[in-house]
C-alpha cells in the first residue's frame, strides 16, 4: 500500500524513471508495461506515455492555471470554455471534467499514464489527447482496438473508458490494477483534506499569501462529492489471466507489504 504522501503525489520513493521509452512508474508497474509495449511493437504500434507520473506540484500547477483562465477549460464535448465567468463551484466542476485535483490525481501513484502510437503520427505532429483521435477515423482507432484487446492480459484496465458522469471519457488513460486498485480504495477524504490543507498551510508559512490550492474554499466545502463523483467512481479492471489475477489478489490482500 502507499502511505498518504505517496497516494497524494508529495514523495516520490515509489517511482522509476525510465529512458527508453522515457516515463516515470511505479517499480511494479515497470515491467508489465515494458512487456505490453513489445506486445505493442509486435502488432506494428509504437505505445508510448506522454504522461505518467505526475507529483503534487505539478497537478497544482495545472490546477491553478486552470482556475485562473490561463490554461484552456473544456466543456464534456471539448468546447472551449470561459472559466473566469463560472462561479467557483461551477468553475471547480469544470476543471475536473478533464483535470484532477492536486492529490486526488492516479497519477500520483505512477501506476497511471496516458498513452499514444507515435507511430500514427507525422514526425512533427502533437496528440491533443481527446477522444476523436482514438474514435473510428483518428489516428490512435487501431491502439484503441488493440488496447481492447490486449491490455488486460498485462493488468492494465481504463480507468475513464466510459461516461459515469464524472471524469470525461479519457481512452488515452490506462492504469496498473495491482497498484492502483488498493491505491484508489487507500485515497480516502480524510487524506485528500488534509494533503489540501498541508499544502496550503505551507504556502502562508512560506510566503504570507501562499501558493496553495486556487479555489480552496468551494473545493473543500464540495470535498466529499468531488471524492464520490470524481475520485471513487471509475470503470473496473477486467480479471486478466494467470499472474495478472493473482498479482491483484496479493495486491488487495491484507498481507500486502507497505511500499
Amino acid at each position: 500500500m502507499l502511505d498518504p504522501l505517496a497516494l497524494t503525489g508529495r514523495s516520490r520513493g515509489h517511482v522509476v524513471e525510465l529512458q527508453a521509452p522515457r516515463c516515470t512508474l511505479h517499480r511494479d508497474a515497470v515491467e508489465p508495461f515494458l512487456a505490453m509495449r513489445g506486445a505493442a511493437l509486435a502488432a506494428g504500434i509504437d505505445l508510448v506515455a506522454v504522461s505518467s507520473f505526475r507529483d503534487f506540484d505539478r497537478q497544482r500547477a495545472i490546477w491553478n492555471a486552470k482556475f485562473r483562465g490561463e490554461r484552456p477549460v473544456l466543456d464534456r464535448a471539448s468546447r472551449a470554455l470561459d472559466a473566469l465567468a463560472l462561479p467557483a463551484a461551477q468553475r471547480v466542476d469544470a476543471i475536473l471534467w478533464w483535470s484532477a485535483l492536486p492529490g486526488a490525481s492516479r497519477h500520483h501513484w505512477g501506476s497511471d499514464l496516458d498513452v499514444i502510437d507515435r507511430a500514427a503520427l507525422p514526425a512533427d505532429a502533437t496528440p491533443q489527447l481527446v477522444p476523436a483521435e482514438f474514435a473510428a477515423g483518428g489516428p490512435f482507432a487501431r491502439l484503441d482496438a488493440w488496447l481492447d484487446a490486449h491490455l488486460h492480459r498485462f493488468g492494465f484496465f481504463r480507468p475513464y473508458v466510459s461516461d459515469r458522469g464524472g471524469v470525461s471519457p479519457e481512452p488515452w488513460h490506462l492504469s496498473y490494477a495491482p497498484v492502483s486498485v488498493p491505491a484508489a480504495e487507500a485515497l480516502t477524504v480524510e487524506v485528500l483534506r488534509e494533503a489540501l490543507c498541508a499544502a496550503e498551510a505551507a504556502g502562508v508559512a512560506a510566503a504570507g499569501a501562499g501558493p496553495g490550492v486556487a479555489g480552496l474554499e468551494a473545493v473543500l466545502a464540495a470535498l466529499p462529492r468531488i471524492h464520490a463523483r470524481y475520485v471513487a467512481t471509475t470503470d473496473a479492471p477486467r480479471p486478466g489471466p494467470g499472474w495478472v489475477a493473482a498479482a491483484l489478489a496479493e495486491a488487495l490482500s491484507p498481507r500486502s507489504r507497505p511500499s
